[in-house]
């Protein structure tokens, strides 16, 4: 873990350990970031990990994950981003801001979803976009990519796993078009390809760009583990710099990859055969919880890192912990009682008791800490309204 890792544009990532995208709904509902959330960067890049990822950075205001949601164009607050990522910057640690668009899973207080086709089943409803309109997301990409590097980003990941929109491209149960975007993987792969080419155009050879994509979508008519290793092929022929593998879908009736009977890390096997379909550097993240499990990844030579998303929750100074052996595994808590969207709520706000430097003093439930998560985010909802409606300044 302790090794350098040279990627193909250059870049040297000080060791194998990352901090996996995730969404913290920090945001100021403007698409800027806050104080909490710089704090909270800056602690992971005291604690040793390589390569931080800002999970769902939107290109625009339209189609956001959450009202907590980054967002990268002409509005935003240059002052606060450069902040964000000077203070993220230190120890030689990294900065990469996954840009992406949530499609048919916008949130729908803030949006109205559209997703590479038009959808009307129960829990899910969205508009199909236009051949036009998906013509202009190479350019939208690109655009979203030159303005993290302006901001200070050391790098950018595509996302294009968990259902969002390019995932929904690449999934059957989301991409029904008859035109040149649908029908076989390598029709359904081919607006990422042309995402990534604009990308690298945009932002030069030297700087960072990564993909992260589904080992499958973990439900039946969804992403196969066939067709994501035809698509991992197609990527071994781009200018990318790490593939990031995850898997699961947020569609109606999918399985969480936390769900999975795997005893230890999700997608390890599935890696072992895209090492053999790719010479780019792979990452994967799910499962990981103990040092020797991480260890095991790296050392086989199957993927080049791994990102660790809840670990780095329960302790932000893990990679310093795990590479010089100076102390235990994290130990994870365990919920006598789960309500739905509980876990997930947990573990945010432990991000935000985080960012306050005030972890130590975190006791919410997980009824008290979905309750704070949704409180949160309807008041930002309000915010992001007016940003959109042009009733506010965005400044």
């Amino acid at each position: 873990m302790k090794g350098k890792i040279k990627l193909p544009c250059g870049v040297i990532l000080k060791n194998a350990i990352g901090k996996s995208p995730m969404s913290d709904s920090l945001g100021d509902g403007k698409g800027n970031p806050t104080k909490e959330q710089i704090r909270l960067y800056e602690r992971w890049a005291e604690g040793g990990t390589s390569l931080s990822i800002i999970g769902e950075v939107q290109l625009d205001y339209s189609y956001p994950e959450r009202p907590g949601n980054l967002v990268l164009n002409d509005a935003s607050d240059i002052k606060l981003f450069k902040e964000l990522t000077s203070k993220a910057l230190i120890n030689g640690s990294h900065l990469w801001a996954q840009i992406g668009h949530a499609g048919a899973l916008s949130h729908l207080p803030i949006s109205k979803p559209k997703g590479p086709s038009l959808l009307d089943i129960e829990g899910l409803k969205c508009e199909g976009m236009s051949l036009n309109e998906v013509k202009n997301l190479p350019s939208r990409y690109a655009k979203a990519a030159s303005k993290a590097k302006e901001l200070g980003f050391s790098g950018v990941q595509i996302h294009a796993g968990h259902g969002f929109l390019l995932s929904q491209f690449l999934s059957p149960l989301f991409n029904k078009r008859d035109d040149e975007y649908g029908g076989n993987i390598k029709s359904r792969c081919k607006i990422i390809l042309q995402i990534i080419n604009s990308v690298r155009i945009e932002v030069g050879d030297t700087f960072p760009i990564s993909i992260r994509i589904n080992s499958s979508d973990n439900i039946e008519g969804g992403l196969t583990q066939k067709d994501s290793l035809k698509a991992i092929g197609f990527l071994d022929k781009t200018s990318l710099d790490l593939i990031d593998i995850s898997g699961g879908t947020y569609f109606p009736g999918a399985k969480a990859s936390s769900d999975s009977l795997i005893n230890g890390p999700y997608f390890l096997e599935f890696a072992k055969k895209a090492r053999k379909i790719t010479s780019i550097p792979l990452m994967i993240s799910g499962g990981f919880k103990k040092k020797d499990e991480v260890q095991s990844a790296i050392s086989s030579g199957v993927v080049d890192m791994v990102s660790i998303g809840r670990g780095m929750i329960i302790d932000t100074n893990l990679a310093n912990t795990w590479i010089n052996n100076s102390g235990s595994d994290p130990i994870f808590p365990k919920f006598e009682v789960v309500v739905p969207g509980g876990i997930t709520a947990w573990y945010t706000m432990r991000l935000t008791a985080i960012a306050n430097d005030d972890e130590d003093n975190f006791n919410l439930d997980l009824i008290n800490a979905l309750e704070s998560y949704e409180k949160r985010d309807n008041e930002k909802c309000f915010i992001w309204k007016k940003c959109t409606d042009g009733t506010s300044s965005l400044g």
